[in-house]
């Protein structure tokens, strides 16, 4: 059967600023490119002037701009888009069932990866909110954000207007949780029951928000997805930005008193000088901008800083991938290779005490080849047990844990799941991910992992009948949920095999 395109009989929605047009598709709304703040360069947002007449909202906004031009790759695992850049960036998209302001259905809001430096709303095509609508009867809004040097580059020492220039891309986030706040119900969405949600970057941005008094009631739930780092991920640098963006201005030959041509250089300038001079600095030590900067707007990440009282009382989902950032080729078949032959790889890396890791492997993952041990993420997985904990600490708010562990059998025979590989399931688009698609397996884990977002995002609890029962973690007890051709939950099944990895192997530094 032919789907519906509407256009012309859809009705212009109200908002604060002004009437905005969209289209349905299928028997959902969808609206793009909607402005919800405005800001200069290096400033905190303000409200969207008003327009007159009706705003065409059919066409995606800008997106921030990047340090440096993408450069395509791995698109087989996470296929990309890539859109028009420019600093008024500040937009977001929605898809909608109804129109109708008594609706008040669930609202899911995305924050794209990219760390704080780069993606946007449409990055991946896994991002698109139109399946999550209309099967999971929610509300699904992405939002646009300054990023790099534009959000995050603290010039507070030039003076007052800059104050919270490191935080502006976070001040962003805000400003659109309160536009969605304002004006959500328009769109048949509960501004009451806002879940914030994103991966990589994106999850650093919900326990970022959650940490900014300004957003307090602005959202009721998190899910945290492979998004939350330890120094390994977020090095303590010295100071604020006076040593960096001094020695952009000495590379862009602007004076001290010159300062606010800063706010109207050429962006291509002012990124090229920043490239230039931040491998010194960094190697100094010294803040080099690029994540939110802890002051008396952001108060810091709350495994550093600890939990404000109102961020012990939001309910979360956290999790991770198995493989993280192992993206590199697999030099072997794994389904071909021999015990021996298995071990003997293992042994190039943990030596002498490869036995006992092998042994604790098996414990931990008695399904996995002991070879994808060499694939094992040492990065997030234990920082996100460590939040998951902490908050279970706080006795006031539920914390679900989870590890997302597929194989992928016909790509580089069995990869084990990447960073991004489980944005799909989530957003139950892996009709839209080729690599995804596994006969007999994917769409009962799409199924399984689509609930269970759908659920906490309605009611706080993951839950439903497809899963095994997903306890809450405790102080004494971590249960994670295994997302896999089997869901399976398990208490603490990984903690010594961690512990022993860590023990054995050299720090492990991002990017290696």
């Amino acid at each position: 059967m032919a789907k519906v395109f509407q256009y012309d009989e859809v009705p212009s929605v109200q908002t604060k600023s002004g009437l905005i047009k969209g289209y349905a598709f299928d028997g959902v709304h969808i609206f793009k490119g909607i402005p919800y703040a405005q800001a200069r360069r290096f400033q905190m947002p303000t409200e969207v002037e008003p327009w007159e007449g009706v705003r065409e909202a059919t066409s995606y906004g800008f997106v921030s701009p990047l340090l440096k031009q993408d450069t395509p790759s791995v698109e087989i695992m996470i296929p990309h888009r890539y859109w028009p850049e420019d600093e008024n960036c500040q937009n977001l998209n929605i898809w909608t069932k109804s129109l109708d302001r008594e609706a008040k259905r669930p609202v899911l809001v995305w924050f794209h990866g990219g760390g704080f430096v780069a993606g946007s709303a449409i990055e991946h095509i896994a991002y698109d909110g139109f399946n999550m609508c209309q099967y999971g009867d929610v509300v699904v809004v992405t939002v646009n954000h300054r990023l790099n040097i534009l959000g995050y580059l603290d010039l507070s020492f030039l003076g007052e207007k800059y104050y919270n220039s490191g935080n502006a891309g976070m001040a962003d986030l805000v400003a659109a949780l309160k536009w969605i706040n304002a004006n959500i119900e328009a769109f048949g969405g509960d501004p009451d029951n806002v879940t914030i949600f994103g991966q990589s970057g994106g999850g650093g941005k919900v326990t970022a928000l959650m940490q900014i008094p300004e957003a307090n009631g602005l959202f009721k739930r998190g899910i945290v997805m492979s998004g939350v780092f330890d120094s390994k991920m977020r090095p303590q640098r010295k100071g604020g930005g006076e040593r960096i963006v001094t020695a952009m201005m000495e590379e862009l030959n602007i004076s001290m008193d010159e300062a606010e041509k800063l706010e109207t250089i050429p962006y291509y300038f002012l990124a090229e000088a920043y490239n230039k001079v931040r491998p010194r600095v960094a190697e100094e030590g010294y803040y080099v901008g690029g994540s939110p900067l802890p002051n008396d707007y952001y108060l810091g990440e709350p495994l550093d800083k600890g939990y404000t009282e109102h961020a012990k009382t939001i309910p979360l989902m956290i999790g991770s991938v198995y493989a993280e950032f192992a993206f590199e080729r697999l030099p072997f078949n794994k389904y071909e290779l021999s015990d021996d032959e298995m071990e003997a790889l293992v042994k190039e890396q943990y030596g002498e005490r490869t036995g006992e890791v092998i042994e604790l492997f098996k414990k931990s993952y008695p399904d996995k080849k002991v070879v994808d041990l060499l694939s094992i993420d040492r990065l997030v997985r234990a920082p996100s047990k460590a939040l998951a904990r902490a908050h279970a600490k706080q006795g006031k708010a539920p914390a679900y844990l989870y590890n997302f562990t597929l194989d992928f059998p016909s790509y580089q025979h069995g990869k084990p799941a990447w960073h991004c590989a489980d944005i799909p399931f989530f957003f139950r688009n892996t009709d839209k991910v080729e690599i995804c698609n596994i006969p007999g397996v994917s769409d009962r884990l799409e199924e399984n992992i689509f609930r269970a977002v759908i659920n906490f995002a309605d009611n706080g609890d993951p839950n439903h009948s497809g899963l095994p029962h997903w306890p809450a973690v405790t102080p004494e007890v971590e249960p994670t949920m295994l997302f896999d051709a089997t869901c399976t939950v398990r208490e603490n099944y990984d903690d010594d095999l961690l512990a022993l990895i860590e023990e054995i192997l050299p720090p492990v530094k991002f990017g290696s």
